[in-house]
């Protein structure tokens, strides 16, 4: 397994080919990542298993700031190769900031899916939905591992 370094300080490490950051909770359902920025502040991504499984990303649209958000609902809308469809939010609250580098250039998600390519920023306001998401590294580890195994087997992803 390597280690290399993300900006703002964070290690990503190689699970199963794929490049994974341990410093953010992951929503195993849907492949987005939350990382605290702030107190009560979360920035919002796609993991790269995520990005992969959509292919090459044509368009992205993203909640307005102030919208609110629910856990379970989109806060936007991807185009892509093999997937036109909503991003559907990890968490509860209000949408603060859109990172409007990736409405320019979606291409930023893949090629720099834990930096320039987070997506948007949300003051979050249910504490009890962290429960639903995995947050400790063995935990990250053990479930992309999976995921990219069962993708895998079912021809989702390439060897």
């Amino acid at each position: 397994m390597t280690n290399t370094h993300i900006a703002g300080g964070g290690a990503l490490v190689e699970i199963r080919g794929y490049p994974v950051a341990l410093d953010r909770m992951y929503d195993p359902e849907t492949h987005v990542w939350a990382k605290p920025i702030a107190p009560g502040r979360l920035r919002l991504g796609l993991d790269p298993l995520g990005v992969e499984t959509s292919g090459t990303l044509a368009q992205l649209s993203l909640a307005e700031p102030g919208e609110r958000l629910v856990r379970g609902k989109a806060f936007g809308q991807l185009e892509a190769a093999k997937f036109v469809g909503p991003l559907l939010s990890p968490l509860s609250g209000t949408a603060l900031t859109v990172n409007e580098a990736v409405l320019a250039d979606p291409g930023l998600v893949e090629s720099d899916p834990f930096g320039a390519g987070w997506l948007l920023e949300l003051a979050h306001d249910e504490a009890a939905e962290f429960s639903a998401l995995l947050s400790q590294p063995e935990e990250i580890r053990d479930w992309f591992a999976r995921k990219v195994d069962d993708f895998r087997l079912r021809g989702v992803i390439a060897e």
